[in-house]
């Protein structure tokens, strides 16, 4: 009997119709030729964080766990081939050895690392990017059952597609990453007023070399949160704030942190200029409608624009704001109700997380859409990759399989 699939925090569960642990790349090729030619699909599971339905599949789910490990190094280069089935904690060890890391990091690092880049997640300083832009090549399984190398020499425009490619140009067997040489950090964390915060907000996002703030509902308080290199953290000074807490670390163990309670979570991408003005009618709303029933906090982050193509970032210095609730309340009408207020800011939804927009909200919000539909028929013809879910988002559904 097929066991009960769950996501992190909960919210998501299905019973796929079979699970697969394929060892190899040939061997998951065979496996998508048989769904295709049975007209079946086939959605890949990474570590269970993410809570929107991506993965979600009554058809067959694949667990690419037996892929793992470093496949090449390159030092002179800074580059690193690694098996796809790494998760984000373990791929920063592996790095760490190799003397290489992440320019940036999210705020946990329970993701597999393909799906961290599968979604375009990210940290947040100004000058740093989502963890996709890493990405320079790999391999994939595409719909036909084939092996598709896509170094970034050959096909740049094919890897600006898979930066952000929520699983559906194929099942990636190896990601070939540009890294930076390893480093250490300073973090601190302080508690100030919210007004406090924001009457300073444009000095903390410049001089530190990340920086984000928690905003509480209940108090009207934030935590502030820097990271800076140890040897210039020492001129970092926040007045009319408390200093709680402080560490340093390799960029690894002192970027992401651990999560004791579980949570869901919706985050929207805006333009850097827009972020402020957005934060304050969240905040306005928050309090005037939801403050009795959430008591969790709401983040706010900064992002350098790229070019990948379904990128919350693409194109445009970005702020990111995410609403938090336990995992154990509602969160549906308080999603929904900020959205709204998401939506006139422009803002763009973190694939990874719960949202409600469809295929014709969110084509005009990616300037690059059509052109990633267009490779995405390309490699998976007959939407073998497509539940569902996928196919109302990207407002594409499957053919019928040519053997069925």
């Amino acid at each position: 009997m097929q066991q009960e699939w769950t996501n992190w925090s909960g919210s998501l569960r299905f019973t796929p119709g079979s699970t697969e642990t394929p060892s190899d790349e040939e061997e998951l090729a065979q496996l998508v030729c048989r769904a295709a030619s049975d007209g079946r699909t086939v959605r890949a599971a990474g570590a269970g964080h993410s809570s929107s339905p991506l993965v979600q599949t009554e058809d067959i789910l694949v667990s690419m766990e037996r892929f793992r490990g470093v496949e090449h190094h390159d030092p002179g280069a800074r580059e690193v081939t690694v098996k796809s089935g790494m998760m984000l904690r373990e791929a920063n060890r592996a790095f760490l050895d190799l003397g290489l890391a992440l320019e940036n990091l999210g705020d946990v690092d329970l993701q597999s690392l393909v799906g961290a880049i599968g979604t375009g997640t990210h940290g947040t300083g100004r000058r740093f990017h989502i963890l996709s832009h890493h990405l320079i090549g790999g391999r994939l399984v595409n719909g036909r059952g084939e092996i598709v190398e896509f170094p970034m020499e050959r096909d740049s425009e094919f890897v600006l597609a898979a930066r952000v490619a929520l699983g559906a140009l194929g099942i990636f067997t190896a990601l070939r990453l540009r890294l930076v040489p390893a480093f250490r950090l300073h973090r601190r964390e302080w508690c100030a007023h919210i007004e406090d915060c924001l009457a300073d907000l444009d000095r903390l996002i410049e001089e530190n070399r990340n920086f984000d703030f928690y905003w509480y509902p209940r108090s009207d308080e934030a935590k502030l949160r820097t990271l800076n290199f140890p040897e210039e953290d020492q001129k970092t000074t926040i007045p009319y704030a408390r200093c709680v807490k402080e560490m340093s670390g390799w960029s690894g163990e002192v970027i992401p942190r651990q999560r004791e309670l579980r949570f869901d979570e919706i985050e929207f991408f805006f333009p850097a200029e827009a972020g402020p003005r957005c934060f304050r009618e969240v905040r306005k709303r928050v309090k005037a409608r939801h403050r009795k029933s959430v008591g969790w906090r709401v983040l706010y982050r900064t992002i350098a624009a790229d070019n990948a193509y379904l990128s919350g970032a693409h194109s445009r210095d970005s702020v990111t704001i995410s609403l938090h609730q336990n995992n154990t309340l509602p969160y549906d009408e308080y999603f929904r109700d900020i959205e709204h207020i998401f939506r006139d800011y422009g803002g763009r939804p973190h694939w990874g997380k719960k949202h409600y927009l469809k295929a014709g909200d969110l084509r005009p919000l990616y300037p690059m859409w059509d052109r990633f539909l267009e490779l995405r028929q390309r490699m998976d013809p007959e939407g073998v990759f497509l539940n569902p879910y996928l196919s109302e988002l990207l407002g594409c559904g499957r053919t019928a399989p040519l053997h069925a």
